[in-house]
């Protein structure tokens, strides 16, 4: 297999040459990483067929899931993505034991006065959705101290994310942070669900290799390998290096996309090793994925990043890593104005 039919493969997969419902798209891919919800929105809209903003938030939930970070995903995932330590902590609001965020230094919260604040915060929400400053205001006026809400309110997730991740309530699909009740559902077993997602992945995201698999589950390469052993994988060798995938029964005959406008934090970015990505050169790496860690929009232009893009009040700015010829910059701007029919300028530049 060659560096191009692996890149068909791939772009085939994650829905980028040809179309799927929005439940296949964000089952197949692990859900849709969401810190900018715009960013998650757009990866849906370029993937999904009969889209529709209006109603995309239908059968979706999210949540904190891979690597640590907020994911929409479908709501017949939660017990997938939300283990709650194999079930034992599902919905119990106790807080006694040993987290990664009451051994802090700056965790001043005691477990009694979390259970406390938790029973304020999910009563509120069984009202009604409640955005992270209605919940604060709402925990002050029943005693909570500024130094509990910077624990409870971390911006880092703190013990809203605890609630998140113990199942009991919801981000709403949103740009804004703003909570809601989760509906009850049966956790997986933590290693049934790695196996799970380990499936999906090399089935949606494959040919990767163990080093891919390990950038974006953020774990080891011997967890990796432990999945490949129990999963139907094929492999395969290319300049010495193995790559793994699961058949899927795809056919693979289209031709790349001569241009995509690709989300930022989209999963063909995320889903591999970025300084071995066979999209992006490694000297445009930092003009896509900067130092704060945010990872811009990028453009694909016949399989190769040759830049990034922004949308602000329906002006279209690219910032293009190279000069191109007047025919490619046409090519771009024509697919913006096809892909938002309401822009009012365009603009190219090169950095």
């Amino acid at each position: 297999m060659t560096v191009e039919e692996i890149k068909i493969r791939r772009l085939t997969n994650q829905y980028l040459i040809e179309k799927a419902d929005k439940q296949t798209v964000v089952k197949d891919l692990c859900g849709i990483q969401a810190q900018f919800m715009p960013n998650a929105i757009h990866s849906l809209k370029i993937r999904s067929s009969k889209f529709d903003e209006k109603t995309v938030s239908e059968g979706l939930v999210k949540n904190w899931t891979i690597r640590g970070t907020v994911h929409v995903f479908s709501q017949d995932d939660l017990p997938l993505f939300i283990n709650c330590n194999d079930g034992k902590n599902y919905r119990r609001n106790e807080w006694n034991g040993y987290s990664f965020w009451n051994q802090r230094d700056k965790w001043k919260l005691s477990p009694e006065r979390q259970k406390y604040f938790s029973d304020i915060i999910l009563n509120a929400l069984a009202d009604s959705v409640k955005t992270r400053e209605e919940l604060k205001e709402i925990c002050r006026q029943n005693t909570m101290t500024e130094i509990e809400e910077n624990c409870m309110f971390d911006p880092w997730g703190g013990g809203i994310r605890e609630l998140c991740e113990r199942g009991f309530i919801n981000y709403t699909i949103k740009e804004k942070k703003e909570y809601c009740l989760s509906p009850e559902f049966t956790p997986m077993l933590k290693h049934e669900s790695e196996i799970e997602l380990a499936r999906r992945y090399f089935t949606n995201f494959g040919p990767a290799t163990i080093h891919d698999a390990q950038y974006f589950f953020k774990t080891t390469a011997s967890k990796v390998k432990e999945w490949l052993e129990v999963l139907p994988i094929e492999s395969f060798e290319l300049k010495n290096k193995a790559y793994f995938f699961i058949n899927n029964g795809k056919t693979y005959n289209k031709e790349i996309p001569e241009c995509i406008f690709l989300a930022g934090f989209d999963q063909l970015m995320l889903g591999y090793e970025k300084k071995e990505s066979l999209f992006l050169e490694q000297e445009h790496i930092r003009g896509i994925f900067n130092i704060a860690g945010i990872v811009m929009p990028s453009i694909l232009f016949n399989g190769k990043i040759i830049g990034k893009w922004k949308m602000k009040n329906r002006i279209f700015s690219a910032e293009l890593f190279e000069d191109i010829s007047s025919d490619k910059i046409k090519t771009i701007k024509d697919s913006a104005e096809n892909l938002w029919s309401d822009l009012k300028k365009t603009n190219i530049t090169t950095i």
